[in-house]
């Protein structure tokens, strides 16, 4: 019998196949006490299997390439935690078994940053995966992961680990569900990044029978269980007539009656740049650089190294924008050149554009790198910084662009709530805004990002949420400055019309969207945006917000 179930859609298409399960965690080691004597052999077995893991995932992120590099290296990074490998040695040091030290070590440091409730307790995926894979290395037993399947499956997950995700086959992974993970997790931004329809913060998926056919809607977050013969024929009319509009639907974003709104893409490094191209990308709204600097936590990459990197990006899109977003290290991304590794809650310490001013010279690097870069390319480049909070902070940015004489647009990321409210006074220092949707709701409603439990918060249809675009829309229009959004909302192509409505003025987005905001977009009149925009702001609840503009675009 056909049943429905609701998770969180957060990457587009229909998916119809059997349920296969990730494999299982691995087991917790027995907790047995050796001799002294043995305590130096087993720290050794530790620290070779931390290396081992280490270069696995970074393997890994090579062959992945892109976003998944960075996130890949990342974990990398977790696995080397000096503090960690400390008090894995403590504990070895007093009797425990190299995989029984890691065990423990892990799922203290897991404690602590989850009852401290900062921001780094979003990557507890991550922090379980990296344990999973030395333990399992020190135990001499396969990592649990993907299925070995020879025909193509949907694949259930309590969560997926970035290392999972970056190497999924699309020819075999139709789709995805996990029972934890929100909409801006690193799973997510991968599973749109591949193309592959996914769901999360779906509860009970686990209880999906092995071998059930289920179909997923990565658009709407539904998943239908044993669907019937009318039911899959009709998802897949759907999808087919979606991939039709797609293909016909080519060119600059716009509205029906011609009201433009430039579509760009969030690349994270020069590997991304094809598919964004491909995509039809009229430039670049976020180009993260944070890729860069994960290759090395001990030191800055040198300015040669950063030259050479932006100006592939840079070049491949001649006369088009691109908007570069210097170094946002701190909080899930810390540096041990930059970051203090004490702070008790690293999302509301010194991160993003305060690690840079307390480090001048890294940032003046940056800048004057991206000045270099640019020297001789007819591209449009905009430079912008993350986590502003006030007038001050956009002044003491706008100040360093000018003294790295770099001439470029200079702008601010809004992602706190402070900048929002009072993004008028900030755009007397720089020139243009850049909604990052994703920090903004995290920060905004006090649900970490990655939390599935809060993931309803996280949802970009809050109507809170939407005031505040809103506000800086306005702010920016007063101003006769720019305003885009490079946050995942810009992704979904219902709310890209509302968002639009708003008054922003560019979207930016991962490169498997483009086509689907471009398609949606170019249905509707910049009015019906606008109205739909007004219905979205008037409801209490994010399901309101999203069903009243939907009714509105539908003409319903």
């Amino acid at each position: 019998m056909e049943t429905t179930l609701r998770g969180v859609g957060v990457s587009h298409g229909v998916a119809i196949g059997e349920v296969r399960h990730m494999g299982t965690a691995v087991l917790e080691p027995p907790a047995k006490q050796i001799p002294a004597e043995e305590a130096e052999r087993e720290q050794g077995r530790a620290r070779q299997a931390v290396e081992a893991v280490a270069a696995d995932l970074i393997a890994r992120g090579n062959l992945a390439g892109g976003e998944a590099q960075a996130v890949l290296e990342a974990q990398a990074m977790m696995a080397q935690d000096p503090e960690l490998m400390a008090d894995v040695e403590r504990r070895i040091a007093v009797g425990s078994t190299a995989e029984r030290g890691v065990y423990d070590a892990f799922a203290a440091y897991r404690a602590l940053l989850a009852g401290a409730g900062e921001y780094l307790a979003g990557r507890v995926a991550d922090l379980d995966d990296v344990r999973n894979r030395i333990v399992a290395r020190l135990l001499g037993v396969p990592m649990p992961g993907v299925p070995d399947s020879d025909e193509p499956y949907v694949l259930i997950a309590r969560d997926l680990a970035p290392a999972d995700t970056a190497l999924l086959d699309p020819a075999l992974v139709l789709g995805f569900v996990t029972e934890e993970g929100g909409p801006t997790s690193h799973s997510a931004i991968l599973a749109r990044a591949l193309g592959v329809p996914a769901v999360v913060a779906l509860p009970g998926a686990g209880e999906l029978v092995e071998g059930t056919v289920i179909a997923v809607d990565g658009s709407t977050g539904e998943i239908f269980v044993d669907p019937s013969a009318d039911k899959r024929t009709s998802l897949e009319q759907a999808a087919a007539a979606r991939k039709a509009a797609l293909a016909a639907s080519s060119g600059p974003g716009a509205t029906s009656d011609g009201h433009k709104v430039p579509l760009l893409a969030n690349v994270g490094g020069p590997a991304d740049v094809p598919a964004a191209v491909e995509a039809g990308a009229e430039g670049v709204g976020l180009f993260r650089t944070e890729f860069l600097f994960l290759d090395d936590s001990k030191k800055a990459p040198t300015e040669d190294k950063q030259v050479e990197a932006y100006r592939k990006v840079l070049e491949a899109f001649p006369e088009g924008r691109v908007v570069v977003r210097v170094l946002d290290a701190g909080a899930d991304k810390p540096l041990d050149f930059l970051t203090p590794g004490d702070e008790p809650n690293p999302a509301l310490g010194v991160r993003g554009l305060r690690t840079l001013l307390d480090h001048p010279d890294v940032l003046r690097t940056q800048l004057t790198a991206l000045s270099k870069a640019a020297e001789g390319l007819p591209v449009y480049l905009e430079v912008m910084a993350p986590m502003v909070a006030d007038r001050t902070d956009a002044k003491a940015f706008a100040d360093a662009c000018r003294d790295a004489g770099l001439e470029a647009k200079f702008g601010a990321m809004v992602e706190i709530p402070s900048a929002a409210l009072r993004a008028r006074s900030i755009l007397q220092e720089v020139e243009f805004l850049s909604l990052g949707t994703n920090d903004l709701a995290q920060y905004t409603f006090a649900a970490d990002r990655q939390v599935g439990a809060v993931s309803r918060l996280q949802d970009p249809w809050q109507p809170a949420l939407l005031d505040l675009v809103a506000a800086s829309a306005e702010a920016a229009k007063a101003e006769g400055k720019s305003c885009g959004v490079c946050g995942e909302a810009a992704s979904d192509p219902l709310l890209a019309c509302v968002l639009t409505g708003l008054g922003v003025t560019s979207l930016s987005m991962g490169a498997a969207s483009i086509p689907y905001v471009r398609s949606t977009l170019s249905k509707h009149t910049l009015a019906q945006c606008e109205r739909a925009a007004a219905a979205a702001r008037a409801a209490d609840t994010a399901e309101d917000a999203r069903a009243a503009a939907q009714a509105v675009l539908s003409g319903e």
